[in-house]
């Protein structure tokens, strides 16, 4: 009840329709009303494979059943879903440590403000982490049948007799395949899980057990995984005329220009989530306050002027040609190759530690630059509050890895999800903190198992 009470509380004062949920609204509509997938521009309706249809797909069911354009009726529905989260994520936490922290796990997860606060936003968040939860449930449960000794067994080796389960396996691919239609980075889960599998594998192949089940087992979950895509292939293939798996890297269409070269100079600089909001999503369109730009985007007073030069010539029109976009590429291959070490080990990780670390308030009122803290009361009390919240979730699970890993069981497969995740978003141009949302069942696993109640053996000692 508490968690239904926070999330109707996001959900009546902080209904959160963004851009994209209007692209993904626009797409629901015309897949809907007229079987065409593609955005309305200039009154026709162009077919686009930009956008992944998973999220259009469930808007365009929810439109179905209570009229098209009602995202009230979506963010509802995304309420119970993540209640429905909630107690899918207590089953993991179960399956990998006990009943206790099963029920911290649930008071944890429906308490989530951060959780609440998304499923209260028409964007993809939501499903994303549940079908997220879904598929690592299913893994361990797969992982179970396995290794049938008690869950607080620190190396079960007890083969069962049962081999692969197939059900397990099939529903953790199926939730995987969920998560890339959803968003093409659901493919990261997939990776996690397959290394997992690759352990496993070797790990028997050393010991001399049979391994083949292990392969069975990846076999189901890749079959799963790559199915549905086959279908979306083909219709872009058959409709656009291209191969396209999943969806651009940058969402654009066929003919629009990327803006590779900008992009990468952003990346040279790029660590805040601020930067983003006043410099990135700015181009094409508004104007570039050279203000804005933090220090570490100049390495010395010539690189100054001639960054200060190509702002200037963009703000004139406020469009990006290709030659503009040439010579902002060339300036960032100059820094790349100044400062390699920065490029490709420095920025990525502030930009990992900013996602992780920020308060999370990226589509609440409270301003960006919380720390110069000139906003209202209401909103600073708001950033602090949830500044705080969010250090705490990650201190608690990281506390508890430190502390009770000798009792989870395949510690390793949430471990593995958590660096590559967490390493891709670092090569991102954007760190918004949303984008490690779907880790969050991961942490929250961990940190439900810090108030875990250590064996006796180890109280003894103690």
């Amino acid at each position: 009840m508490a968690g239904l009470a926070l999330r109707l509380f996001f959900f009546f004062h902080f209904p959160a329709i963004t851009d994209d949920s209007r692209v993904y609204g626009d797409l629901a509509a015309n897949w809907l009303q007229h079987g065409i997938y593609g955005e309305t521009q200039g009154g026709a309706i162009v077919p686009t494979d930009a956008r992944l249809p998973g999220y259009p797909a469930f808007l365009a069911a929810i439109f179905l059943l209570f009229g098209a354009g009602n995202f009230k009726a979506a963010l509802l529905a995304q309420l119970v879903l993540d209640l429905l989260s909630c107690a899918v994520l207590a089953d993991l936490a179960r399956r990998m440590f006990s009943d206790r922290a099963a029920r911290n796990a649930f008071l944890l997860a429906c308490l989530c403000p951060f959780l609440a606060n998304y499923s209260a936003a028409a964007l993809t968040e939501t499903l994303e982490i549940l079908f997220t939860v879904v598929a690592l449930d299913c893994a361990v449960a797969g992982l179970n049948r396995w290794n049938m000794a008690s869950p607080n067994t620190v190396s079960p080796n007890v083969d069962s007799p049962d081999g692969v389960s197939w059900t397990a396996w099939a529903g953790s691919g199926a939730a995987i395949a969920a998560c890339i239609l959803l968003r093409p980075d659901g493919g990261i889960l997939l990776a996690g899980i397959g290394l997992y599998l690759l352990f496993v594998l070797g790990n028997r192949w050393r010991l001399r057990k049979n391994w083949l089940p292990v392969l069975k087992a990846a076999t189901v979950v890749s079959l799963c995984a790559f199915a549905p895509l086959v279908p979306w292939t083909i219709r872009n293939f058959h409709t656009l005329h291209h191969i396209q798996p999943l969806a651009p890297r940058y969402a654009n269409e066929q003919d629009e220009l990327v803006l590779r070269g900008f992009n990468r100079w952003v990346t040279t600089w790029m660590a805040d989530y601020t930067s983003v909001e006043e410099i990135y999503w700015k181009v094409p369109g508004d104007p570039l306050d050279p203000a804005k730009l933090p220090n570490r985007a100049f390495d010395s007073p010539p690189q100054r002027e001639t960054t200060l030069a190509l702002i200037a010539d963009y703000n004139q029109s406020s469009a990006m040609s290709t030659d503009l976009d040439a010579r902002f590429g060339q300036l960032a291959a100059e820094r790349i190759r100044e400062h390699p070490l920065r490029y490709y080990v420095a920025l990525p990780g502030l930009r990992i530690a900013d996602m992780w670390l920020r308060p999370r308030t990226e589509i609440l009122p409270p301003d960006p630059r919380w720390w110069e803290f000139d906003d209202a009361p209401s909103s600073l009390l708001m950033t602090v509050g949830l500044g705080l919240v969010n250090l705490a979730y990650v201190v608690a699970a990281c506390w508890a890895l430190l502390w009770r890993r000798s009792q989870a069981r395949y510690l390793g497969l949430l471990l593995l999800f958590l660096v590559l995740r967490s390493a891709f978003l670092g090569s991102l141009e954007n760190p918004e903190s949303r984008y490690t949302l779907e880790c969050y069942p991961a942490v929250i696993v961990l940190a439900a198992a810090l108030w875990e109640r250590r064996p006796r053996g180890e109280r003894s000692a103690a």
